[in-house]
């Protein structure tokens, strides 16, 4: 019989998750639940996270204190843990997703690769056996091109970012470990989340979707008007062939040579915070063009009142709740129609528009994207697991 304990400990982990572990971590403490995020990556961009572990960035320390890292990080899980709730598709070992074996490079580099892989499929999913075995629960949340397989998304999706990122990008050993690593998993997982309801496609059947919660939203103010005269529009891609910034700057300079009064900003390799001063001047964010679903990014922009362009694929609407569905305030564009959208959205009348759009944004956020209302579902999640 499990041991009853005041608090139910949550351990998010292994990485930042893009902010998404930290929010719901605190959301959860304020819940009165023991709810710690933990990374063994190191944390970037001002993303909130409990515990920053690995000091290093970008470099081979990085690398070997992160696998140096995966032992206390496991050992603390065994012993503190009632449920170990894993971001970003990743677990606390290493995960093979392909790589090491073309025999177009050299010796020493095909060398390299086939130890890495051994070292890799040598231990993965020992967590999760050995969570398993001690009786924990697992949580997993996919994010994205943690589970998103390239093959699929050319067969399915007419609009992909498959058909345009570098042909590494998605390979076929890489889709064929994604879709291993997902099976595998979802044998020791209680429950399977995701944050972009286009993968409720190739996860499990049991799977659910979950809004981003990496806002906090007391932290931010609404600014809802716009420069009627010369509205700045932003992109700030954090890879240009996924978000489609081919095609944003391409209508961008049809428009500027047209005369379109407007100022615009492609903002990359900026901190979170030097980037947020643009952010908060902004009149309009364009986030991406090609996954069909919106970015965190977007969400911290609705939260500031910002009214932004996106591709919304229809077809995944399904798996929304009605309600989110309905309250969308999002600009649907494609890669076919981003200079028409944009233009109409920018000039005359239409800017007035831009406003209202902006507010119902903030609303829409409040209401999908408060950490406080998700916890609240996933603490009623943990407690229906536990009780199993």
């Amino acid at each position: 019989m499990r041991r009853k304990r005041n608090k139910l400990r949550i351990l998010h982990c292994p990485t930042f998750g893009v902010g998404n572990p930290g929010m719901l971590a605190a959301a959860e403490r304020s819940l009165g639940l023991s709810s710690y995020s933990v990374s063994i990556e190191p944390a970037m961009y001002g993303f909130h996270i409990d515990f920053a572990l690995n000091p290093f960035r970008r470099s081979w320390l990085s690398l070997l204190f992160r696998e140096i890292l995966r032992w206390p990080l496991l050992i603390y899980a065994l012993i503190w843990s009632d449920i170990v709730h894993y971001n970003f598709g990743q677990t606390i070992m290493p995960q093979w997703y392909g790589g090491g074996s073309d025999d177009k490079v050299g010796m020493l580099k095909r060398f390299t690769g086939s130890c890495l892989k051994l070292y890799v499929t040598t231990l993965e999913r020992f967590d999760l056996k050995l969570l398993k075995i001690c009786g924990k629960k697992i949580i997993i949340t996919y994010q994205g091109d943690d589970a998103r397989q390239g093959d699929y998304c050319r067969k399915y999706f007419k609009i992909t970012a498959a058909n345009y990122v570098n042909c590494s990008y998605y390979t076929k050993e890489s889709d064929d470990n994604k879709r291993r690593l997902i099976n595998e998993m979802a044998c020791y997982a209680d429950e399977i989340y995701t944050f972009n309801p286009d993968l409720l496609n190739i996860l499990p059947e049991h799977s659910k979707f979950i809004p981003y919660v990496s806002v906090d939203l007391g932290a931010i103010d609404p600014v809802n008007s716009v420069n009627n005269k010369k509205p700045l529009v932003i992109h700030a891609p954090t890879h240009r062939g996924v978000k489609g910034t081919e095609f944003i700057v391409n209508a961008i300079e049809m428009l500027q040579s047209e005369g379109v009064e407007f100022d615009f900003e492609l903002i990359e390799g900026l901190s979170h915070k030097d980037a947020l001063k643009t952010y908060e001047r902004a009149d309009l964010l364009i986030d991406q063009l090609l996954i069909g679903w919106y970015g965190g990014l977007a969400v911290e922009l609705m939260a500031m009142g910002k009214p932004v362009i996106c591709y919304i694929r229809e077809e995944d609407l399904v798996f929304l709740p009605d309600g989110m569905r309905q309250d969308l305030p999002i600009i649907n564009a494609n890669p076919e129609n981003i200079y028409e959208v944009l233009k109409q959205k920018i000039q005359g009348e239409s800017i007035e528009s831009l406003v209202d759009i902006g507010k119902r944004s903030r609303i829409y956020v409040e209401k999908w994207h408060d950490p406080q209302m998700t916890s609240l579902q996933l603490k009623a999640n943990y407690e229906s697991i536990l009780s199993k």
